[in-house]
């Protein structure tokens, strides 16, 4: 028995034909683009003149890490509350970042808002704040801790979560049934800077991608970060931050060729 096929069954075939290959024509291209994104590429030498950092060549780097990720540069990352940072060792290429804070709020119950507060914890401090870090291709932020500091605040606990690109978090300590690995497990070539050195604190590794959050195991534990070869852009949620104390020693939250 043969099948009659009508106009309208012929219509419906080709446009059934024509959007699957618009389907994957687009599918194409967007996986091509992707495939294509090309990553930052970044000079020591560029980002430094007469042994003197110029915050504003790496300004212009993490402007371009935040394009290739479709990060919005909203007008405030172009101000001052935008930083950058190399940590006095002349290497930003491998050693440094780049950061916000949106807020690093403290203050005490009863006397902040609109002072009516009148519950149990009135007069005792709180803090918290929002903060994002800018990390270039395989950039290092250094491996550091926080202690309690001057203003009476407990030592600073925090979590990170990546919003684009891939990070290795280094660790001191690793919280039970965490799924860290021992850095001492890695191939030999994908061990982080500082790795063997006197000072270096950091005995744990795990990998988080854009999307998955990785918290600090203990308070005043040693820990850092590094970047995957896109670089990456990572969200901290944690209390209030008043100090940092770097393992390293001659390190500071400085630049080369600062004044001192």
């Amino acid at each position: 028995m043969k099948t009659k096929t009508t106009k309208n069954t012929v219509s419906v075939m080709i446009i059934a034909v024509m959007t699957a290959m618009v389907t994957l024509f687009v599918t194409g291209c967007q996986s091509s683009r992707i495939n294509q994104r090309k990553g930052v590429e970044v000079k020591n030498e560029d980002l430094y003149k007469n042994g003197v950092f110029q915050a504003d060549k790496a300004k212009d780097a993490y402007y371009a890490l935040m394009k290739s990720f479709n990060y919005p540069i909203y007008p405030i990352l172009k101000t001052d509350n935008f930083w950058v940072c190399d940590f006095m060792q002349g290497d930003m290429k491998n050693l440094g970042m780049g950061g916000i804070f949106w807020i690093n709020e403290k203050g005490e119950y009863g006397k902040t808002g609109c002072k009516k507060y009148k519950g149990k914890f009135k007069g005792q401090q709180f803090g918290y704040l929002g903060h994002d870090i800018f990390l270039l291709p395989n950039q290092v932020l250094p491996e550091h801790d926080h202690i309690g500091g001057p203003e009476g605040f407990g030592p600073k606990m925090e979590a990170w979560q990546v919003r684009h690109g891939e990070v290795d978090f280094f660790s001191e300590l690793a919280a039970p049934g965490g799924d860290e690995m021992l850095i001492s497990d890695m191939p030999e070539n994908e061990r982080p800077w500082g790795y063997g050195e006197p000072w270096f604190k950091c005995k744990y590794v795990v990998k988080r991608k854009a999307g998955e959050i990785y918290k600090l195991a203990d308070p005043e534990s040693f820990h850092f970060q590094r970047a995957g070869k896109d670089g990456a852009i990572v969200t901290e949620y944690a209390t209030y931050h008043n100090d940092v104390r770097f393992s390293k020693p001659g390190m500071a939250f400085a630049n080369s060729g600062d004044k001192k």
